[in-house]
């Protein structure tokens, strides 16, 4: 861009999400030293994160149910990781979508989540997480949990 003169760009839309960390892999330096924020694409993976397709479920109308076809955060290793996440959120008391949204925002590199509500009372639930300050023992067990299961839904 400055050797062409033109402008810098300042945001990188990528996938990011406790399910899929693969921007932390040499991206996430670039974009702080160079100030090219990160616009964080499916931060709920496909809606898995927020618990609602555990032990198989697949609710009417869900992006899951009416899209088989994106099996990359339904797969066994990324339904055990959100098990993991959905029980994390829960035995502190905290809705797991909010636990998810407030975790990828709370990244230094990251500009905004993009959410895909598809109702009112998602909307709400998800702009509640901007009011959502993760405790250092809840951000350690979430780093526990990634040890245990990186990445799976690169």
């Amino acid at each position: 861009a400055a050797r062409q003169g033109l402008p810098r760009p300042v945001t990188s839309q990528n996938p990011y999400s406790l399910l899929n960390r693969t921007f932390e892999i040499a991206l996430a330096e670039v974009a702080l030293r160079e100030q090219c924020g990160l616009l964080a694409y499916s931060p709920l993976g496909f809606g898995m994160l927020t618990g609602k397709y555990l032990n198989g479920q697949r609710p009417a109308g869900a992006r899951l149910t009416r899209f088989e076809r994106f099996s990359r955060y339904s797969n066994p290793e990324s339904e055990c990781a959100t098990a993991g996440y959905v029980a994390l959120a829960r035995r502190f008391g905290l809705d797991p979508a909010q636990m998810a949204l407030a975790w990828v925002s709370s990244r230094p590199f990251t500009t905004a989540a993009i959410i895909g509500a598809t109702s009112l009372e998602q909307l709400e639930t998800d702009l509640g997480s901007a009011d959502l300050t993760l405790t250092e023992e809840v951000r350690a067990e979430i780093e526990a949990i990634h040890r245990r299961q990186p990445n799976p839904a690169p």
